[in-house]
C-alpha cells in the first residue's frame, strides 16, 4: 500500500522521533485543559500531589492516577466534561443497560478529528468514494452508528443507514442498492450472512469489504464470515469514553490494528498491580487522549486485554499496532483457579463440523466451586435423534476445550435456531452465581 491510499500520510508515517514529540506536546496541551476545565480528574490529580508542569511527557505518565468507569458513575451525567455545555454540540454514550449509561460530550472540533479518524481506518482497507456503505448499527446513544456515518460521509461514500434489525429488509437494501461496504458488529454479520444463505440470495451481493467493531472477533469468526458473504473482513476499535470507534482499524494486511498516536497515548499495564508493561507483552489496554476538547482523559482503564507492537507494518503505516482484543479483564471468568475468556471457547467451536457458529455460557456456582456450561447449537436438528454421534461430537468439544482452557466443562448440544441471535453486541455469558 502507497502513501496515496492513506487518508491523512503526513500524519500516518510520521518518524518514531516524530510522533513521540508530537504526543508530548499534545499531552502538555490536555494536562494542562484537564487542570484548567475538569473538576473529577483535576481533584484526583492533586490528591496525588500532581500539578500541571510535573506532566510533561509521556513518561511522567506513570505516576497519574487512572481514570475509570466509576469516574462516569460518580460524576453522572456531565461532571466529566472540561468545557461549557454550550460548547458540547452532540451527546453520545453506553446503552446504560446495568444502571446509568455513560455520558461522552463532543465539540464541533471533537466531531471533525472524530470523522477524520474513521475516514483513516475506512481507506486503511480500501473504501473510496465510489462505494456504497450500509451502515447495520444502532443509531442511538451507540456510537458506532453516527461514528461510522460520518466517517463514510468525510471519505465521500454513499451511506445507507439502515440501523440494525429487520435483518430481511437489510438483505433487501443490499441487493436493491448494490451496497459494497457493510458495517456491523461480527455476530450481527454473522447472522445476516446466514439469513442470506437461507434466502438464498448470496450471489445476488455485491459486498466487497466489512468493516466491524463494537465487540471482539476471533480469527474463527472472521473466516466464516467472509466465507459466507464472500467479502474481506476488517476490524476496528474503540469506545464510547476515548472517542467511539476510530482509535485503531486494521490495514489490508490485517496484521494488528493501526492505533492513531497523534490523537491517543496507548500504554499496556498489568491489570492486577497497574505497572506499565513493555512492547510484546499482554495486558489490559490503557488510552489517554491527546486532541480531545469536550472530554479529554488521561489514562482511561479499557479493562480491555490486548498487546502493543512497534515493528514496521508492511502497509508503510508508522503508528503502533494493537492485537485484536483478547477479551475483558472484568468479561474474564475464573472458573476452579482458571482464568477463561469467550473467545478461547469461541475459536474452539467455530468451524467444527456439525456445530453453529452460536454458543452460550453459564456460569454457576456448586457447593463451593464455580462451574461452567457451554451451550453450543447444532447445525443439523437430525443429529438429535442419533444419540451416539450426538455423545462422539459432545465428547470431542469437551476434549478441544479441555485442551485449551485447562478445565473440564459442560457441554449442552440444542437444536438449531434456539440460542438467541444479537443485532448489537453479542451477550455469551449468563452468570447463575447467587451473590
Amino acid at each position: 500500500m502507497t502513501k496515496t491510499q492513506m487518508w491523512q500520510p503526513e500524519l500516518e508515517t510520521l518518524s518514531r522521533d516524530a510522533v513521540k514529540e508530537l504526543q508530548n506536546e499534545r499531552l502538555r496541551e490536555t494536562a494542562a485543559h484537564i487542570f484548567k476545565n475538569a473538576p473529577v480528574q483535576r481533584a484526583k490529580l492533586e490528591a496525588a500531589g500532581l500539578k500541571p508542569e510535573d506532566i510533561q511527557t509521556t513518561d511522567d505518565l506513570t505516576r497519574v492516577p487512572f481514570t475509570v468507569k466509576d469516574d462516569f458513575r460518580d460524576s453522572y451525567p456531565f461532571g466529566m466534561f472540561a468545557v461549557p455545555g454550550r460548547e458540547i454540540v452532540r451527546l453520545q454514550g453506553t446503552s446504560g443497560t446495568t444502571g446509568k449509561p455513560t455520558i461522552a460530550g463532543y465539540t464541533r472540533r471533537d466531531l471533525a478529528m472524530w470523522a477524520d479518524l474513521i475516514a483513516r481506518l475506512a481507506t486503511a482497507v480500501g473504501v473510496t468514494e465510489d462505494d456504497l456503505a450500509q451502515v447495520s448499527f444502532g443509531y442511538g446513544l451507540f456510537t458506532g452508528g453516527f461514528g461510522l456515518h460520518q466517517g463514510m460521509e468525510r471519505i465521500g461514500a454513499t451511506v445507507l443507514p439502515m440501523s440494525s434489525g429487520n435483518t430481511e429488509r437489510q438483505l433487501m437494501m443490499m441487493q436493491d442498492m448494490g451496497t459494497t461496504v457493510l458495517i456491523a458488529t461480527p455476530s450481527y454479520a454473522l447472522y445476516i450472512s446466514e439469513l442470506a444463505a437461507e434466502m438464498g440470495v448470496k450471489e445476488n451481493l455485491k459486498l466487497r469489504v466489512g468493516l466491524f467493531g463494537g465487540e471482539g472477533c476471533t480469527p474463527e469468526m472472521r473466516v466464516k464470515i467472509e466465507e459466507n458473504l464472500g467479502i474481506i473482513a476488517t476490524n476496528n476499535y474503540g469506545m464510547c469514553e476515548l472517542i467511539g470507534p476510530g482509535l485503531s482499524g486494521e490495514c489490508m494486511e490485517r496484521d494488528g490494528l493501526h492505533i492513531a498516536e497523534d490523537h491517543f497515548f496507548p500504554e499496556i499495564i498489568d491489570p492486577d498491580t497497574g505497572e506499565r508493561l513493555p512492547y510484546g507483552e499482554q495486558g489490559e489496554l490503557v488510552v489517554t487522549t491527546l486532541t480531545k476538547e469536550g472530554l479529554p482523559l488521561l489514562r482511561y482503564r479499557t479493562r480491555d486485554i490486548t498487546c502493543l507492537y512497534d515493528e514496521p507494518c508492511a502497509c508503510g503505516r508508522t503508528h503502533i499496532r494493537m492485537s485484536p482484543t483478547r477479551g475483558r479483564s472484568d468479561d474474564m471468568m475464573i472458573i476452579r483457579g482458571v482464568n477463561v475468556f469467550p473467545s478461547q471457547i469461541e475459536s474452539v467451536l467455530i468451524g467444527m463440523k456439525h456445530i453453529g457458529p452460536h454458543y452460550l455460557l453459564l456460569v454457576r456456582r456448586e457447593g463451593a466451586a464455580d462451574t461452567l456450561e457451554v451451550k453450543v447449537e447444532l447445525t443439523d436438528a437430525s443429529v438429535l435423534e442419533r444419540f451416539s454421534e450426538l455423545e462422539r461430537i459432545q465428547q470431542r468439544i469437551k476434549d478441544k476445550l479441555r485442551v485449551v482452557l485447562g478445565l473440564n466443562v459442560k457441554v449442552s448440544l440444542v437444536a438449531p435456531k434456539t440460542i438467541e441471535r444479537f443485532q448489537g453486541k453479542a451477550k455469551r455469558v449468563v452468570d447463575l452465581r447467587t451473590p
